[in-house]
């Protein structure tokens, strides 16, 4: 574990009644702030955001005036796939060139590019007129912060695989492990990969002990995309959908006020992932960090960074409207100080 969330990071719930929050982050009932900034909360304009260490200019970022309307989005503001849509059988058009291959995965350059899914499983995504309108709403700020379902995503964002050769061989991402006990502890916690469901295991059997797994709402793999046989066994670019995730009967019966009618939603639902194409379908709703390929690769401390922001969105009321607003910026310059980074 290399950062103390329990001694740095507080919750966002820290100090209230009737929440459950099995962390030990403030036995004592005290905040504090970033050991680097320890004057910063009290500059922050939104109260009670314990841990906030992302850019000021984020934190003090002003909403629309109220009463404003919701301004729907022109073409050009939708998202656009990095993915090429398969041409209609009556057009003549040039196959497209291959993706880059990163450098830090030089071991899969001979395998087959990324390409569209099939019709049969959904193809490519686009976000829905509803899901825009009210995305494009004013955000709001809640009195009290609440617990919102953060799903994460695993190769890439949590850890890396080097090679393919040794599929139980996993390099942890700096954090990956603290980062996930606040995240049980914190909010309500789904985890979903592309990766086949056996090595969706192995890579928490390397993270996560069988009781955080047990804790998690869901854990899904690549079964849960609702590929066709073909796709499924092909190097397809596969979309996370939310509403596949909110419609979940499962799912569904772990949000805290199911029995009253209470359910997930764009409102109250993050997507950590490193790749934002897999969130297109639902674009203010993904947290985008880094692609995750070896200690080499990792030049800031970007899970630190995450957990602010997942704090800053617990006192938010629509979660979409915020995102679409202020959306998660990484920090290059953000670092740990030592003593935190070793846990101290």
């Amino acid at each position: 574990m290399n950062y103390s969330a329990a001694s740095t990071f507080p919750s966002p719930f820290s100090g209230q009644a009737g929440v459950p929050h099995t962390s030990t982050a403030h036995a004592n009932g005290q905040q504090r702030a970033h050991p680097s900034q320890p004057h910063y909360q009290s500059q922050v304009q939104q109260p009670g955001i314990p841990g906030l260490t992302l850019l000021e200019a984020m934190a003090q970022a002003q909403p629309p005036p109220r009463g404003s309307a919701p301004t729907l989005p022109v073409a050009n503001e939708l998202p656009q796939s990095c993915i090429r849509r398969k041409p209609k059988a009556n057009k003549a058009l040039p196959a497209p060139p291959p993706p880059a291959v990163p450098a830090s995965k030089a071991q899969d350059e001979a395998r087959d590019p990324r390409v569209a899914p099939s019709a049969s499983s959904g193809g490519i995504p686009d976000p829905t007129p509803l899901y825009l309108a009210q995305s494009f709403a004013p955000p709001s700020t809640l009195l009290q912060p609440r617990r919102i379902l953060v799903i994460l995503d695993l190769n890439g964002t949590l850890l890396f695989r080097p090679t393919r050769r040794q599929p139980t061989r996993f390099v942890e991402r700096p954090h990956a492990r603290a980062f996930l006990d606040y995240c049980l502890d914190t909010f309500y916690l789904a985890v979903w990969s592309s990766a086949r469901p056996e090595n969706v295991a192995r890579m928490l059997d390397q993270l996560l002990t069988d009781d955080q797994r047990r804790r998690c709402v869901v854990v899904w793999g690549r079964d849960r995309f609702g590929l066709s046989n073909a796709d499924y066994n092909t190097r397809v670019q596969c979309y996370k959908r939310l509403t596949t995730v909110w419609n979940d009967k499962q799912v569904r019966a772990s949000h805290p006020h199911a029995a009253r009618g209470g359910r997930w939603d764009q409102s109250n639902t993050v997507l950590v992932d490193d790749s934002l194409e897999k969130g297109r379908s639902e674009p203010h709703n993904i947290l985008t960090i880094p692609e995750f390929s070896g200690m080499s690769s990792e030049t800031v401390d970007v899970l630190p960074q995450v957990h602010d922001y997942l704090n800053l969105l617990c006192h938010q009321a629509d979660i979409s409207r915020y995102m679409h607003q202020t959306p998660f910026k990484l920090d290059p310059n953000y670092h740990l100080p030592p003593a935190v980074a070793g846990g101290t």
